[in-house]
């Protein structure tokens, strides 16, 4: 989500580059380059980019790396759990539970898609990525960005029905109509996603613009190293980001909208309170999500004069720790996931 978002200026000092941090693979771009016979040639790609730590903080990238290492691992053990839970507790293949494994699902591939450059760059001052690998990383960053949002939707809508006329619950959200959303949400953040990399690679790049702002391939980011009219990239991030996660947010907020109608019509104050309640867990994941992620693009359209650290640390807010709130967030409000993730770390079987 937020492909496009302003222009991030990145135009670092020649002396940060001549920092001892950089030596290493900063001087491999030249060799690589001069390969490439930029002489007489009109149209260019770089064969890699040079990622970024967390600027001004490369001294102490090792220490920064042990709060990104326990936020990988527990994004990756705290999803993976629910997976299991889900899995093999009979009681928990429900609809609410299916979609929470979409979820998860979603933020396993979130949580790799970014995991392998980042702690490349904070354990090995290793910043090199191929153009090619680039475009990879970020085609799938951005997708499972869209599937988060689309999959928040779809819980939404599941709560709705829940609320609002739970004696046809089980009637609505049958097998198959989840299996169909699933497909859904992955067909449209693949065809969504699938012009972006094609859409970069015709662009032609600049040979001194292969620094990159994050430890990523961010689509903003990577869009204006070219020297190129980008204009079509702008206007195609835009619809992206209007058609997935502005549709997506303006759908959540009109559900929540009908259910708090439907919860206002109940008699007793108790009943209210219980409705509510089980809406707690996903309202909090929606907020996790979204918060981080229009920040960020408010960010990089108006704030282009900020440090860049604040970019960088507001992109990794974004990317990381919606994956690692999301299983807490559950765990914590939803008793029959704590319990049965529980079984699963004692190794118990099925309930």
């Amino acid at each position: 989500m937020f492909l496009m978002t302003g222009a991030q200026s990145v135009s670092f000092s020649v002396s940060i580059l001549k920092r001892s941090h950089f030596s290493g693979d900063f001087n491999c771009l030249p060799r690589m380059l001069s390969s490439q016979s930029l002489a007489n040639t009109s149209f260019f790609q770089p064969p890699a980019f040079l990622l970024m730590g967390i600027p001004g903080m490369e001294a102490v990238h090792g220490w920064i790396s042990i709060p990104f290492s326990s936020m990988y691992t527990l994004a990756l053990t705290g999803n993976g759990l629910i997976l299991l839970a889900v899995r093999r507790t009979p009681s928990l293949h429900q609809p609410m539970y299916y979609f929470l494994s979409m979820l998860a699902l979603t933020d396993v591939g979130l949580t790799l898609s970014t995991m392998p450059t980042t702690l490349a760059v904070l354990w090995f001052d290793h910043r090199l990525i191929g153009f090619n690998a680039c475009l990879v990383q970020m085609f799938f960053l951005h997708s499972f960005s869209v599937v988060e949002s689309s999959v928040l939707l779809a819980m939404s809508f599941d709560r709705f029905v829940a609320i609002s006329n739970p004696l046809r619950y089980a009637a609505v959200l049958t097998d198959n109509v989840i299996i169909r959303i699933g497909l859904a949400i992955v067909t449209r953040a693949t065809l969504s996603l699938f012009p972006v990399p094609f859409l970069l690679k015709r662009l032609n790049f600049c040979p001194n613009k292969t620094l990159l702002s994050h430890s990523f391939c961010f689509h903003p980011d990577v869009m204006r190293r070219a020297c190129a009219d980008i204009t079509i990239n702008i206007l195609y991030g835009l619809y992206v980001v209007l058609s997935t996660g502005g549709i997506d947010s303006l759908l959540i907020v009109l559900s929540y909208t009908l259910i708090l109608h439907t919860v206002m019509g109940l008699a007793s104050p108790r009943e209210r309170i219980r409705a509510l309640n089980t809406c707690v867990s996903h309202i909090l994941a929606v907020f996790a999500f979204f918060i981080p992620g229009i920040t960020l693009s408010m960010i990089h359209r108006f704030g282009r004069h900020l440090p860049h650290m604040v970019h960088a640390l507001v992109a990794y807010v974004y990317l990381v720790v919606p994956p690692v709130l999301n299983p807490i967030i559950y765990s914590v409000k939803s008793k029959p996931i704590r319990e049965a993730m529980l079984r699963v770390l004692r190794g118990g079987g099925q309930s």
